[in-house]
């Protein structure tokens, strides 16, 4: 038996973006949408500035629910960011993929954390269970059709694709948007992502120098607890350099390296 509770899965990106839009002309059946919020201190601060711009006046408009959920502990209360988790004083935490030495990502429990379990309490709050699990969509489009095959289903949810459904590449999102006369989001990701592609950092690094200074700041407050631990360094950066060094003002792209940038707008971390 399916529950009543059905909502999309919103990241934020273009994908989730058109779904609204989609949704907003009655061409999609999701009336509410929920974004499993990472904290207004991680999230890529466009993507913010985007949400309150342009995604809540959307939603509000046309009549649909866009929730922003955030992590609250259950037996304190206390809600928590992904950036403030992983720099508390004292903390061990790499809840993030840095890349290790070879290059490779850690492992990584900031999705589950901080997405999943996030919208699976919410899904649970309003009613959906194993034997009754919410219809819950997912911004996959066509030209990323892998990505649906590895995309887990928790007891509680059942998923679909209205995207892939409807053959909607990642190009016509941004035609849909651009339709509804609203600009096209920026990529929705956490600004510290270590799976950013080379060409993310150096826009960041020219373009917001501050948020690349914080993102620099950060990978060396990792070191530091790791150098205290004995342990090898960790890195933003496929590159086993430190970030200042791997994305230099002025210099090009480094080559030979997996420059796949995995953002949140498409459902890769599972909301």
């Amino acid at each position: 038996m399916t529950s009543t509770v059905k909502c999309f899965s919103f990241g934020g990106g273009w994908q989730s973006m058109a779904a609204l839009v989609l949704a907003g002309r009655g061409e999609l059946d999701y009336r509410t949408f929920l974004m499993a919020n990472v904290g207004n201190d991680s999230e890529n601060p466009a993507t913010m500035r985007y949400l309150n711009a342009y995604a809540h006046p959307y939603a509000a408009e046309h009549g649909i629910e866009l929730v922003l959920l955030d992590r609250v502990m259950v037996r304190s209360g206390e809600t928590r960011t992904l950036y403030g988790e992983i720099t508390r004083p004292g903390s061990r935490s790499l809840k993030i993929p840095v890349r290790m030495s070879n290059g490779a990502p850690g492992t990584r429990s900031c999705t589950a954390d901080y997405k999943i379990k996030v919208i699976g309490r919410e899904l649970k709050r309003r009613g959906a269970s194993k034997h009754a699990p919410a219809t819950v969509g997912i911004g996959i489009s066509l030209d990323e059709i892998g990505r649906a095959n590895k995309r887990r289903s928790e007891p509680h949810e059942q998923i679909e694709y209205p995207l892939l459904e409807r053959g909607i590449r990642r190009i016509d999102c941004a035609r849909i948007i651009r339709s509804a006369g609203l600009p096209v989001p920026p990529k929705s990701s956490c600004w510290f992502c270590p799976f950013h592609r080379n060409e993310t950092w150096h826009d960041m690094r020219r373009q917001q120098p501050d948020l690349f200074e914080r993102a620099c700041q950060l990978e060396e407050l990792l070191n530091a607890r790791r150098d205290a631990l004995g342990k090898d360094h960790v890195y933003l950066t496929p590159h086993a350099r430190p970030l200042r060094e791997a994305i230099r003002d002025g210099v090009d792209t480094l080559p030979g390296m997996d420059d796949t940038d995995i953002g949140c707008d498409s459902g890769w971390c599972m909301t």
